[in-house]
C-alpha cells in the first residue's frame, strides 16, 4: 500500500524539520525502517522516485547560464576542488574494493555539494541574490554539469544515428519563450513545466541518451526567460514531493555491512578537509573571508548528485548495489551537520572571524564593501521596494541618503536610476566595525528576513557606539519588542508607506 510509506515519510520529515534538520533525511530514515519489515514497494514508488530526478534536473537547467558560471572564481573554485578531492577519494575507493572505474565515479560524485540544500537554505534566508549565494550557486552549477556529464557516460549507452537531430533544440527555444508568454493560467503554466520536463527525458531515452540529461537540457532552452522563474517556482512543490521517493527507494536498500559503515565513517572524517579546501580556494581567488565562511558552510554536504549520478552507474553495472546506500547514509548524516553548522552560521563567524580574517589577501576583492558613508545624513539598509521608497524620498528633500544592499544587481539597478547605493553584507559584523560614518542622522533598516537578522544588525550599531536613530521594519508586536530591546526603533505602516512613512520620521526626528 503506497499510503504506508507516504504518510512515515510525512510523519518522520515532520518530525526532523522541527529540530532544523533537512526533511529529505526523514524520507531516507523512513526508507531504512520500511526494510526491516516484509513492506514490499509498488510500482508507483519507483516511477515517482524517477520522476523526482527528472524535475530535479529541469529546475537545475534553469540555472545554467553562461554568465553565472564563466567566472574565475566560479570556476577555478569548483573545478579546483573537484580535481583534488577527487585524488583523495579515489585511493580510499580503491582501497574499499571499488574497480578503477568506479572508484573514479564516486570519487568525482564525492566532490559535489548539496544544490537542495545550499538553494533552499539560501532562499529561506533570502540571500539567492547576495554575493556569496550567486557564487555557491556558480559552483553548484559547475558541479552538477560534471554530474550530468558522468550520467551521461555511465547511462547513455551507444547513442542512435538519430540523436543528431538533437542538435537542433536550440532552434524552438523561441517557440518555447513565446509559448510561454501566451500561457497566463496557472495550472497551464504548470503543465508546460512538467511537458517539458517529462518529454526532454523521454526524447533523449528513444535515442539511447540519458533521460536525466534530456530533462536538463529543456531547462537550459529558457534559461535566462523572464518568465522562467514563474515556471520552476510551479514544478518546484512536484519535485520537492516526488523528491521523497527518491530517498525512500534508496532507504529501502536496508543497511550497509561493517565495511559499510567503516567506508561512511572514514568518509565522514573527510568532510571538515572538504570545507578546508573550499576556503581555501576562496581566499586563493582573492575573496574576503567572510564570502568565503558563508559559501564554504553553504556548500560544505554530500550532494544527492552522489546519489542521482550513483544509481545510474549501479544500473549501468559498474558500481557495485550496495554503494548506493552507503551513498544514501553518507549523504543524510552530512546534511544533518550541514543543517546544525548553518543554524549557527553567524555565531561561529562571530567567534572565528579574526582567525579566519588571517587568511585574506591584501588586495581588493571582488566583493569589495565600502569603508565610508562619507557626507551621508541617513542610511537605508535593504533595497526593495521599501527601501527604494525612502531613498526617493530623501532625494526629493535634497537630503543625503545612501542605501546598501547585499544584491549586486539589485545595487547596479537602483544606481542606474540616480541614486547614491552601495554593495555591502550587513550582516557582516566587521563591515559595521569598520565602516566610518561621521555624518550619519538616522538608519533605516528596511530589509526583509528573518526578524533575528535585524536584532543582530541593530546590536552591532549599538556595539559600535552608534547614537542615532534606528528604525527597524517589523511585522508584529513580538518583533516590536526584541527591536526595542536591541536599542532600535520599531515602525509598523502599511507596505505602500513605509519607505516615506519612515523617511518622514527620521527627518522629523533629527
Amino acid at each position: 500500500m503506497d499510503i504506508v510509506w507516504i504518510g512515515l515519510a510525512f510523519l518522520l520529515g515532520l518530525l526532523l524539520n522541527r529540530y532544523h534538520i533537512p526533511p529529505l533525511v526523514g524520507y531516507l530514515v523512513a526508507g531504512l525502517g520500511l526494510s526491516f519489515t516484509t513492506y514490499e514497494p509498488g510500482y508507483m514508488l519507483h516511477e515517482i522516485a524517477h520522476l523526482g530526478v527528472i524535475f530535479l534536473l529541469f529546475t537545475v537547467g534553469l540555472h545554467i547560464s553562461l554568465k553565472n558560471i564563466l567566472q574565475k572564481e566560479v570556476l577555478g573554485v569548483g573545478l579546483i576542488h573537484l580535481m583534488i578531492s577527487s585524488a583523495i577519494f579515489v585511493p580510499i575507493s580503491l582501497y574499499f574494493g571499488l574497480s578503477v572505474e568506479a572508484a573514479v565515479i564516486v570519487a568525482i560524485t564525492l566532490g559535489f555539494s548539496s544544490t537542495v540544500l545550499a538553494a533552499k537554505g539560501l532562499e529561506s534566508r533570502n540571500e539567492l541574490g547576495s554575493y556569496y549565494g550567486r557564487l555557491s550557486i556558480g559552483i553548484l552549477i559547475v558541479q552538477d554539469l560534471v554530474a550530468i556529464g558522468i550520467i551521461a557516460y555511465a547511462g547513455g549507452g551507444i547513442p542512435s544515428p538519430w540523436a543528431v537531430v538533437l542538435l537542433g533544440l536550440p532552434l524552438i527555444r523561441p517557440l518555447l519563450s513565446k509559448l510561454l508568454y501566451i500561457v497566463e493560467r496557472e495550472e497551464l503554466l504548470l503543465l508546460m513545466a512538467l511537458s517539458l520536463a517529462v518529454g526532454g527525458s523521454a526524447l533523449f531515452e528513444s535515442v539511447n541518451l540519458s533521460g536525466e540529461l534530456g530533462a536538463l537540457v529543456m531547462g537550459m532552452l529558457l534559461v535566462n526567460d523572464d518568465k522562467a522563474d514563474q515556471l520552476e517556482k510551479k514544478i518546484w512543490g512536484i519535485k520537492e514531493a516526488f523528491l521523497v521517493g527518491f530517498f525512500m527507494e534508496i532507504g529501502l536498500g536496508g543497511l550497509p555491512d561493517a565495511d559499510g559503515f567503516y567506508f561512511i565513517g572514514v568518509l565522514m572524517l573527510l568532510l571538515p578537509l572538504k570545507a578546508v579546501l573550499f576556503f581555501g580556494l576562496f581566499m586563493f581567488f582573492k575573496l574576503r573571508a567572510r564570502t568565503g565562511f558563508l559559501s564554504t558552510v553553504t556548500l560544505t554536504a554530500y550532494s544527492e548528485f552522489t546519489l542521482i549520478a550513483g544509481a545510474v552507474a549501479i544500473s549501468a553495472g559498474i558500481i557495485p548495489s550496495e554503494m548506493i546506500i552507503i551513498l544514501g547514509l553518507l549523504t543524510a548524516i552530512s546534511y544533518v551537520i550541514n543543517s546544525i553548522v548553518v543554524r549557527y552560521e553567524d555565531r561561529l563567524w562571530q567567534r572565528y572571524n579574526k582567525f579566519l580574517r588571517r587568511f585574506e589577501r591584501s588586495v581588493k576583492h571582488p566583493d569589495h564593501q565600502p569603508v565610508s558613508l562619507g557626507a551621508s545624513k541617513y542610511l537605508v539598509i535593504g533595497l526593495g521596494q521599501t527601501g527604494q521608497a525612502a531613498l526617493k524620498y530623501f532625494k526629493g528633500k535634497g537630503e543625503a541618503a545612501v542605501g546598501i544592499d547585499i544584491d549586486p544587481d539589485r545595487v547596479k539597478a537602483v544606481m542606474d536610476d540616480g541614486y547614491r547605493v552601495l554593495y555591502a553584507d550587513a550582516q557582516d559584523a566587521f563591515f559595521w566595525e569598520e565602516l566610518d560614518m561621521p555624518k550619519l542622522k538616522t538608519i533605516l533598516l528596511s530589509m526583509s528576513g528573518d526578524i533575528y537578522t535585524k536584532v543582530f544588525i541593530v546590536e552591532q550599531l549599538r556595539k559600535k557606539n552608534y547614537k542615532g536613530n534606528i528604525r527597524v521594519l517589523t511585522q508584529n508586536e513580538r518583533e516590536d519588542e526584541l527591536i526595542l530591546n536591541a536599542g532600535g526603533s520599531p515602525v509598523s505602516v502599511p507596505a505602500v508607506q513605509m519607505g516615506e512613512k519612515m523617511a518622514q520620521m527620521s527627518m522629523e526626528a533629527g
